[in-house]
């Protein structure tokens, strides 16, 4: 598979899954989890919105999806240790991403930020480690 196809591959599977997680964590429908991503833009009012709020939520996740992929399919090129180790630079991965997303994404959005506890970030920690394992799988052994 041409490497950009697994970039993209794996992005797109990986943010599909995060939305499954998601759903499964906050006990919502995935509508709700797709109008809460797209809230990033449209704020409070992504909630009152109907399929085109979820659709946008949808497109934005396969963005922000493939960004990151292509953002770890960069460092695996760099390193040999990436590309030796898969499963765990996908699982170390994982926090990275919850960091940059929850204190950097998130702040610059319109999106309410999330309250988390020590109990309730696990499952999100858990979700994002998923999310790196599934795109360190789709780019392993990239040069």
């Amino acid at each position: 598979m041409h490497p950009a196809l697994k970039i993209l591959v794996g992005g797109l599977v990986a943010g599909l899954v995060d939305i499954g997680t998601a759903a499964l964590i906050n006990q919502a429908p995935p509508p709700v989890i797709l109008r809460a991503i797209a809230s990033g833009v449209l704020g409070k009012a992504a909630f009152k919105g109907g399929l085109d709020a979820a659709l946008l939520g949808l497109g934005l996740q396969g963005l922000m999806s493939v960004i990151i992929a292509t953002l770890y399919a960069v460092l695996v090129s760099r390193s040999k240790w990436l590309r030796q180790h898969w499963i765990l630079g996908g699982l170390a991965a994982g926090p990275v991403i919850f960091t940059v997303m929850e204190y950097v994404v998130v702040p610059l959005s319109h999106a309410a930020k999330a309250h988390f506890t020590p109990v309730t970030i696990v499952p999100h920690l858990a979700a994002m480690m998923l999310f790196g394992l599934i795109i360190a799988f789709f780019t392993r052994g990239r040069r």
